[in-house]
């Protein structure tokens, strides 16, 4: 940001949040609802400080070394949650603020995968956390503001509506072709979801591991809802926009508005199981339904949005889900090299590649620079 001149504004936090359990709303600042009943509170810590834990035994590089990473690898985050944590409350909110992040069930996601991706960003409570967390922070303008000036820069080298189709290498470089347009260059980085990379064709075909790999590591379902007022009336209301009820199908809420601070926009985030069912609703249904939890949650000065923007990412072409890639069981102890493993004179990038800040735009740019240094130093070319 600061290359590009952007600046940045801070995440409303200055009202309280909430946390919709079993009909139940808990109002509260920081990272746990203290009004909870001391058991759902005492379970939610424990849990948390395991997670943290182990975590700190997982190397950033090689997460699928660590000592207890086959352990980790068999089992489901819902499994670990099932055996660990007794109170039903805390094991849905611990399910939805850990598994959450990856779109899915929890039973869908390895926990080595989460243990990985939360130490790459520092442990559990940077990750889920809004004030001083890893949603801290937006760019002024949006991420336009970044990739625009990108954009200008790359000028004629910038190819919009060419999907790639076909990868070919020889001993001399690689043929990447589009449906009219064909591009020769010594070497090419990939830097799609890996589930799309997964529908390019290659020639040679791709080592067993990363085609394998591609296969084996989808996007979740996830829909995000841009709500819009006339002003942001919940934060007169003492609220900070930010609200979480597992399962509902409106998972999670957020205060979304700019820097300027109106029209009042709450982004409604609904993730997994609860994202394919109101998926499978028509548009008028998802509409009312969200309206309907929005309401629940906030008054009735919500049942009255002056706009209401969806986008359902499961269903577009070029993403495949998100908000990232998740790994089931078995799959990094098995094929976690090749996610940053060139295959001859492809490189691999996209944020699941990090090791630092894996699952976030920062990853994804990290993975970018490390792809390119890799791919320049293949062919003798400093920085």
């Amino acid at each position: 940001m600061s290359e590009f001149g952007v600046a940045e504004y801070k995440q409303y936090t200055g009202g309280d949040a909430m946390m919709i359990v079993d009909g139940t709303t808990h109002r509260y600042r920081g990272t746990i609802p203290w009004s909870m009943s001391p058991w759902a509170i005492a379970n939610l810590g424990a849990g948390l400080l395991e997670v943290i834990q182990m975590c700190k035994s997982i190397p950033l590089e090689t997460p699928w070394s660590a000592k207890r990473a086959a352990q980790w690898d068999r089992i489901s985050v819902g499994h670990w949650l099932g055996t660990r944590i007794k109170s039903r409350k805390a094991r849905e909110m611990l399910e939805m603020a850990l598994a959450g992040t990856y779109t899915s069930a929890a039973s869908e996601t390895s926990m080595l995968w989460m243990l990985t991706q939360m130490a790459s960003g520092g442990g559990p409570v940077f990750v889920i956390s809004a004030k001083d967390g890893s949603q801290d922070a937006r760019p002024v303008g949006g991420m336009g503001a970044i990739y625009r000036p990108i954009a200008t820069e790359l000028t004629e080298a910038l190819r919009l509506s060419q999907p790639v189709r076909s990868i070919a290498q020889d001993a001399d470089g690689v043929t990447v072709r589009a449906d009219h347009l064909t591009v020769r260059a010594r070497r090419v980085i990939v830097a799609v979801p890996l589930a799309i990379a997964g529908q390019i064709a290659y020639e040679p075909m791709l080592s067993a591991d990363r085609g394998l790999l591609q296969q084996r590591m989808p996007g979740g379902a996830v829909m995000k809802i841009s709500v819009v007022y006339d002003e942001p009336f919940w934060r007169g209301d003492g609220l900070c926009g930010q609200s979480a009820a597992p399962g509902t199908p409106a998972t999670l809420t957020i205060d979304a508005c700019t820097d300027t601070g109106t029209p009042g926009i709450m982004c409604v985030i609904t993730e997994g199981p609860a994202a394919r069912a109101l998926g499978r609703l028509d548009e008028s249904a998802r509409r009312a339904t969200v309206i309907r939890e929005l309401v629940d949650r906030f008054g009735p000065k919500a049942a009255s949005p002056q706009g209401y923007h969806e986008q359902n990412w499961t269903t577009e072409r070029y993403s495949g889900g998100g908000m990232i890639s998740h790994a089931p069981t078995g799959v990094m102890t098995e094929f976690g090299p090749a996610l940053r493993q060139p295959c001859g004179r492809i490189h691999w990038a996209g944020t699941e590649s990090s090791a630092v800040m894996l699952g976030w735009v920062d990853g994804a740019i990290r993975s970018g620079e490390r792809a390119a240094v890799e791919a320049m130093s293949a062919e003798g070319v400093s920085r």
